[in-house]
């Protein structure tokens, strides 16, 4: 059937914009409803307000703010999962991300790798449309939950999603960040940009009380410092190629790395600046590598430092705030020079690993010197570092409200509390309410996407606009199909009149062949699982297509070989020569015998008829270089077209 589709294959391209189109449709229709409801509960008590003479939104009470530190995180990992969701609207991810960015991932990594990443090439390359628009969906619903929930439980559980999606994409989709892989290094992006979706994910699920005092700073910047150092040991280790600028007639890794990005379509500029910085590399290899390993381990060693106490030194907190614009340097510059910025080239996912990280890390600086004040559940310990922490910051918490402001915990969640001759919709907190349809919204999408998702990841075969990519989709004809009369394994009579009242599935088959007659045969086994208790009024009928090896003995072995044996609705038919031609014939079914015994050359064509005898549709069935998506795809793709059949 072809070759498997390819990034730019319109059809596949089509299919991918059809399913946005619809699923964006159910979103539009989700924010319409929760508009218009919130919108109306806030109009009915603004009617009611102006009729008794209150004021306009109520009063609500105090509001708390979010620590600066989280508030940072939520927003920051919120554009990038929008950013990564919009990346997914490229047209080459139907096709492209299983080949381009997934499998070269997981190429060098250990087998028990590739085999967890197969798994999911194979559901998307089965379901490419599918996959690719429900990623959008659920990268852009995730970051809509992290911007407009601040606070609460809505809050805490988009940071779990987003840790949650944020697993499966980093052990399915990039192979643990090549962290099993040889030639580990910070500098090319492991251990993966998603392993840093995961971490903030699970800062942001935390509870307020966790985010009291400067303990989460340091654990934040204590691991941020131990990830460096690990990395600039990595980075110094002899006999990994980083060293070197050129290794005999090739390329060192860093260069071999700079030059490969150089390549990705993009704009000139950038790719003359990464190939500047290549040629730089390959004459001081040494040089650049040395920075490399002083900067990664410089800077770990001044975070685990600022870690290492509750209340550090008045030098560690004045080395500290240079040590971060020094991270931010190192980071901007390897996202530029080495990770080209992550996402071009019509495949890319994400802006890579450099900035994750550095947004990690400024996370762990703001929550160390603007710890969140100290809750009554804190010990007094905690309570007397965070206090000496946010007298020791040189500059004050903001004091700008966030995208919504939370709702203090003092304060009722729904307003204030109704009097008796109130309704209930009069006592919820419109401004509440407007959050929590915000929430709802952000959670709709995501879900928009995660259905589809399942359904392809449970599904029995390949999406059949696959088939109907590569080999054309279905002909829808009408008109008497050509009788015959030819014999089966036992030698008994079956002509096409005798099989009226069932839907016949013809096809044209060389008992002797071991290439494409096997294959299709099993495509059509596997369209007969499909078809559930229809297949009982179905029979599939394989005419042979060879003019030497007909015999009833050469049918009944194909038979046995592909286990059609004991399928009860199956026929492989033959007879004389003559009988034969006449019936290629009528199908105009060439049948060419090459010479010095080659195989028998045929055309693979898939021929519906109804229970009248009408020819209904005919399929394109070459396999050419199939794959096993596109043999899945068929099946499905006949059986669809069976079953339209038989509905007439």
């Amino acid at each position: 059937m072809g070759g498997p589709s390819g990034p730019g294959d319109s059809s596949v391209i089509a299919a991918f914009h059809h399913v946005l189109a619809t699923q964006g449709a159910v979103i539009v229709a989700i924010v319409a409803v929760l508009f218009v409801g919130w919108n109306q509960l806030r109009s009915m008590q603004y009617r009611r307000a102006v009729a008794r003479g209150e004021q306009f939104p109520a009063p609500s009470g105090n509001v708390a703010l979010e620590p600066s530190a989280r508030r940072f995180l939520r927003i920051t990992f919120g554009l990038l999962w929008l950013l990564d969701g919009l990346l997914q609207l490229q047209p080459g991810m139907p096709g492209g991300l299983p080949t381009a960015v997934i499998k070269p991932a997981a190429a060098t990594s250990p087998e028990w790798v590739r085999h967890l990443v197969d798994s999911g090439i194979t559901v998307w390359a089965n379901h490419p449309s599918v996959a690719a628009a429900s990623t959008v969906w659920i990268q852009v619903g995730i970051g809509l939950m992290l911007l407009v929930a601040p606070r609460g439980q809505w809050s805490q559980g988009a940071g779990l999603i987003s840790a949650g999606w944020g697993l499966v994409v980093w052990s399915f989709g990039s192979a643990f960040g090549g962290i099993f892989a040889p030639g580990l290094t910070l500098l090319f992006g492991a251990p993966g940009a998603v392993l840093f979706y995961v971490v903030a994910g699970v800062l942001v699920a935390l509870s307020d009380s966790a985010w009291s005092g400067p303990r989460l700073g340091r654990w934040v910047l204590g691991a941020t410092g131990g990830l460096l150092l690990g990395f600039a040991v990595l980075q110094a280790w002899p006999g990994r190629g980083f060293w070197q600028g050129s290794i005999g007639s090739g390329s060192g890794s860093l260069v071999a790395m700079v030059s490969q990005m150089s390549q990705i379509s993009q704009p000139k500029a950038l790719s003359s600046l990464v190939s500047s910085f290549a040629s730089f590399d390959r004459s001081h290899g040494w040089g650049v590598n040395l920075f490399a390993v002083v900067a990664m381990a410089s800077i770990g060693t001044v975070l685990l430092v600022s870690a290492g106490s509750s209340r550090p030194s008045l030098r560690a907190r004045k080395m500290l705030r240079p040590t971060m614009v020094v991270l931010a340097v190192l980071c901007v510059a390897d996202w530029v020079l080495i990770e080209d910025f992550g996402f071009w080239g019509g495949t890319g996912t994400d802006p890579n690993s450099m900035l994750p990280l550095l947004a990690v890390a400024v996370c762990g600086f703001l929550a160390l010197t603007r710890p969140a004040p100290a809750t009554q559940g804190d010990t007094p310990e905690m309570q007397g570092a965070a206090k000496g922490m946010a007298e020791s910051a040189e500059e004050e918490v903001s004091e700008g409200s966030p995208v919504l402001a939370g709702v203090s915990a003092s304060t009722d969640a729904l307003g204030p509390a109704a009097s008796g001759d109130r309704s209930w919709w009069e006592s919820v907190d419109t401004r509440y309410a407007g959050r929590v349809a915000a929430a709802l919204g952000a959670l709709g999408i995501l879900l928009v996407g995660v259905a589809p998702m399942a359904a392809a990841a449970v599904s029995r075969t390949a999406d059949p606009r696959i088939a109907e990519a590569v080999d054309g989709p279905p002909n829808v004809v009408s008109g008497s199909a050509p009788g015959f009369r030819l014999v089966d394994v036992h030698g008994m009579p079956v002509t096409l009149a005798d099989l009226r009242g069932y839907t016949v599935v013809l096809t044209f088959l060389d008992p002797v062949c071991t290439t494409d007659c096997p294959i299709i045969a099993q495509e059509l086994r596997v369209t007969n699982d499909l078809l559930g208790p229809a297949a009982s009024k179905v029979r599939f009928v394989a005419i042979v297509a060879n003019p030497v090896y007909r015999s009833t003995q050469n049918v009944a072995a194909f038979d046995r070989q592909e286990g059609l044996d004991t399928q009860a609705n199956w026929r492989f038919l033959t007879g004389s020569l003559a009988d034969l031609q006449s019936v290629w014939n009528a199908y105009g079914v060439g049948v060419q015998t090459p010479p010095a015994g080659g195989m028998v050359a045929h055309a693979d064509i898939v021929y519906v008829i109804d229970a009248h005898g009408t020819l209904r549709r005919i399929l394109n069935a070459d396999i050419g270089s199939s794959t096993a998506s596109l043999r899945s795809s068929f099946s499905g793709l006949l059986a669809s077209q069976v079953i339209e059949v038989q509905k007439g």
